[in-house]
């Protein structure tokens, strides 16, 4: 068998995983073509005549330069179907790689700051979301992030803004996450928010360890109490937490091709990945940005199966980690796992 067949075969093993993304930010779905078409659709002034200008500009040397561009983009979003059209995009795209459940991170800051009501964001994701249940079988929840960037006090702010919408989208709206830069946000500065939202009975969520250090996630797990970690790349500087990850069993939300485009590691080969991975750690592959990044969740296995030499089993165990991490009910849960252990009984060599 050729190199080339290898890959299509591998590929194709890779898509049909029944699979959950657990780390995904919908507004980092948008692809060029969809930002200059509403762009000029709501009359938004953008630096970039085409879409190979756009992603030109789509050289990033850290976290910074990647979100300069990120909120960029996210200035064309105005109307409940700029959201409707963003997000049914990537679950059509999601359903296509064989995602059967994605829990989206929307950032409704970047999106108030500039004037749209809440309401119309939660509008326009819910509805794609529920006719992607309905129509393609994918179910999705909702992760409300706040920017760490940001107060704790307009976190606050923003939260209590979403709070009415809560009976509406119970169905959808189930966690709380963090995200954007880490530098000089370390998590301890959203404990109070943290604190309030867990006494609301929301799942908890953050960013931690991927260009904060180690002890960004144990402050992420002692002081925010989230119940997973998005990224965690850099818990290895810490032996101690590395073992207390494994032990308790903490899904680590990673996102290989972000890493790499954000020059979290330089190359693919050198992503701890597969070392985590099997040292018993609940690794899941994710996306992240995949419009920004180069890659969705099936080029996501690829380029860490190809590079870190990963087996069909570790990757079914990938998938396996991405379910059991979700926040999905445990029927709803077992049913997935069923269906993946299907699949891998009949793909897998004896």
């Amino acid at each position: 068998m050729t190199h080339a067949s290898l890959d299509s075969s591998l590929q194709e093993f890779v898509r049909a995983l029944p699979k959950a993304e657990l780390h995904l930010h919908i507004e980092g779905t948008l692809e060029p073509e969809l930002i200059l078409e509403l762009a000029d659709r709501n009359k938004v002034s953008l630096p970039y005549s085409s879409v190979a200008q756009l992603r030109q500009a789509y050289s990033f040397t850290d976290l910074q330069s990647f979100l300069d561009l990120y909120y960029a983009g996210a200035s064309v979003l105005l109307t409940e179907h700029d959201f409707y059209a963003m997000t049914m995009a990537y679950l059509r795209r999601a359903h296509q790689d064989g995602v059967v459940h994605a829990e989206l991170m929307f950032d409704p800051q970047t999106h108030t700051q500039r004037g749209v009501p809440i309401e119309t964001v939660f509008a326009g994701i819910a509805r794609a979301l529920r006719e992607a249940r309905a129509t393609l079988g994918i179910t999705g929840y909702l992760i409300f992030s706040f920017l760490r960037h940001l107060s704790e006090e307009e976190a606050f702010r923003t939260l209590e803004e979403a709070l009415p919408l809560r009976e509406q989208y119970q169905d959808l709206w189930v966690a709380i996450g963090l995200d954007s830069a880490e530098r000089g946000n370390p998590p301890e500065k959203f404990a109070r928010v943290y604190a309030r939202c867990k006494d609301l009975g929301f799942r908890l969520v953050a960013h931690a360890g991927e260009e904060g250090p180690a002890t960004y996630v144990r402050d992420a797990l002692d002081k925010l109490h989230v119940e997973r970690i998005d990224h965690g790349v850099r818990s290895e500087e810490d032996p101690e937490l590395v073992e207390r990850l494994a032990a308790e069993q903490i899904p680590l939300t990673v996102c290989p091709l972000s890493n790499l485009k954000l020059c979290v590691v330089d190359d693919m080969a050198q992503h701890n990945l597969a070392r985590m991975l099997r040292q018993g750690l609940k690794v899941t592959i994710n996306s992240d940005d995949p419009a920004y990044f180069g890659g969705y969740i099936v080029d996501n296995y690829l380029a860490a199966a190809l590079s870190l030499s990963l087996s069909r089993a570790e990757l079914g165990q990938l998938a396996r980690n991405s379910i059991e991490a979700s926040f999905l009910p445990a029927p709803s849960q077992q049913a997935m796992l069923a269906r993946l252990d299907s699949y891998l009984q009949t793909a897998l060599p004896a």
